[in-house]
Order: C-alpha cells, then sequence, then structure tokens
C-alpha cells in the first residue's frame, strides 16, 4: 500500500505464516526488534490488544533479531531501522532468505524519503514513522502480513516529489560522513569510530546509514572501494 492504501501484492510467499484461530481471526505474529526496552514495552501492549496479534519475540539488536525470524518464522518483523549489531537494511533481504514468509515493517524516526526508498528497495513491505505509531502501525502490519505495502502517507507524497538524490561519486558526503568512512575503510568498528570522534554508537550507525544510502552501496567492501577511488585513504 502506498500512501496509506492497501495494494496485493500477489506474492506467494508472503503471508504463508499467518495461522487461523478458533473464532476465525488470522493470527498474525510478530517479532519486535528495537534496541530500546521501552519502546518495545509499549509496542507489545499497543499490538497484543489487537485481535489476532501475538508477539512471539523482542530483539534489541540486529543479529538477535535475525536469529529470532529464523527461530520463530514470524508472520511479520517490524525492524527499528536504526540498531546496533548490523545494518538494519542490510538485514531485510536476509529475513527474505531465512524466512520467505515474514514481512518486515520498518518502525522509525527517519522521515527522509531516501530512507524509505531504500527501505522498500531491500524488501521492506510497510514503512511506518514512530511519531505516526498508532493505527498506522496497526494497518502496516495487516497490510503486510496479507502481501501488501503500506506506507505513511505524508511520507509517500513527500517521495512522490522529491527526485531520487544523486548516487556513487556524485554524492556529496558531509565532512562528518567523509570523516566515519575513512574510519570504516581503515576497519574500525562503530565502537572504535565513537571513541575516536567522540560520538554515540547510535550517531555513528546513522552516520553509516546516510552514508550507505548517499552512495548506493551497501557493504564495507564497497565502502572501501568507494574510499580508495577517492583517496580517502592510502592504497
Amino acid at each position: 500500500m502506498l500512501g496509506g492504501v492497501t495494494a496485493t501484492a500477489g506474492n506467494p510467499g508472503l503471508g504463508e505464516n499467518v495461522a487461523s484461530v478458533e473464532d476465525g481471526t488470522r493470527q498474525i505474529s510478530i517479532v519486535l526488534a528495537d534496541d530500546h526496552s521501552v519502546v518495545r514495552s509499549g509496542l507489545r501492549m499497543l499490538l497484543e490488544a489487537e485481535p489476532g496479534f501475538e508477539v512471539v519475540a523482542e530483539a534489541g539488536t540486529v543479529d538477535a533479531a535475525q536469529r529470532y525470524v529464523l527461530g520463530h518464522k514470524p508472520t511479520v518483523l517490524l525492524l527499528d531501522l536504526n540498531m546496533p549489531g548490523g545494518s538494519s537494511l542490510d538485514a531485510i533481504p536476509k529475513v527474505a532468505e531465512v524466512s520467505p514468509g515474514t514481512s518486515v515493517v520498518v518502525l522509525t524516526m527517519q522521515e527522509d524519503p531516501a530512507f524509505a526508498r531504500e527501505a522498500l528497495r531491500a524488501g521492506a513491505r510497510g514503512y511506518v514513522l514512530k511519531q505516526a505509531a498508532g493505527t498506522e502501525l496497526v494497518q502496516a502490519i495487516r497490510a503486510a502480513a496479507e502481501g501488501g505495502t503500506w506506507l505513511n502517507p505524508e511520507l509517500g507524497a513527500r517521495m512522490a516529489a522529491t527526485p531520487e538524490g544523486p548516487v556513487g561519486a556524485q554524492a556529496e558526503l558531509s565532512e562528518r560522513e567523509i570523516e566515519v568512512l575513512r574510519l570504516i575503510a581503515l576497519g574500525h568498528t562503530n565502537n572504535e569510530i565513537a571513541e575516536q570522534l567522540f560520538l554515540s554508537v547510535r550517531t555513528v550507525e546513522t552516520h553509516r546509514a546516510h552514508i550507505q544510502q548517499k552512495l548506493g552501496r551497501s557493504t564495507r567492501a564497497e565502502l572501501v572501494r568507494y574510499a580508495l577511488d577517492n583517496d580517502l585513504i592510502e592504497r
């Protein structure tokens, strides 16, 4: 569903992890992935108040989210875009590999249309802003469970009005992003980069996500190649 309108996807693999309960309500199992326990608790209360919704696991890191998906094969993975333990964007296609019947719904603070494009391109079935969560989140989960796509209406309008930004060598990185990219290319972890630049790990992860989006490159090897080609580090 784009712009708040559900679209049937016709993908036989999606929605197959939906069971039925005795009263005929379709049972939708959910793995919650957010690195803030208070947020997870609030989301669990919201979702389990909905008929047919069951939260089967909570994850605080990307790695844990992938493990729980593999173990539970839920109908939906509700995934925060910025979490420790890896790239949430990179995890979306991996979830499809280990559990084809699991749909990913992104719940995030990121209002930039570029992130929504990247998430949908990676295979997410929904993109919900945390500040608009509630009814929209329930709608997104139900749409994703049926194999549809759901996007925050306001963000969908902004995406339609905003052309895709430049990628590759034409992309403009900020000075801070160049610093982060250089350290990534030199093999430093997010924790090490945070210590060297006096930033929080979450801020480094956000910078990394911005860099990947701007450059159109998702793996460390691709980032190293870009850094070498643009003389950010010595060969």
